[in-house]
């Protein structure tokens, strides 16, 4: 499945307190419609956010890095199903 971004879905959770970037990121995510993405900005990788999709909601996300480091990280992330 092809998942496409769209620009105006940017979340940057440098500007969110970390105790509340978990819940910045899945208010976004749900918004999305089924083959649409998000593009996340972070300044550390958020593999622990990965994690915890992978639990959460298995076979359902895209996860692409778009930038790595070393001291911002674009990750884009869709939705595979709704």
């Amino acid at each position: 499945m092809t998942v496409s971004a769209a620009e105006n879905r940017l979340v940057d959770l440098r500007e969110v307190t970390k105790p509340m970037r978990r819940v910045a990121f899945f208010a976004a995510f749900d918004e999305l419609q089924t083959g649409e993405a998000l593009l996340i900005v972070n300044d550390h990788d958020p593999m622990g956010l990965f994690h915890y999709l992978q639990i959460a909601i298995p076979g359902d996300f895209t996860w692409e890095y778009v930038e790595r480091g070393p001291n911002e990280w674009r990750v884009r992330i869709g939705r595979i199903s709704s």
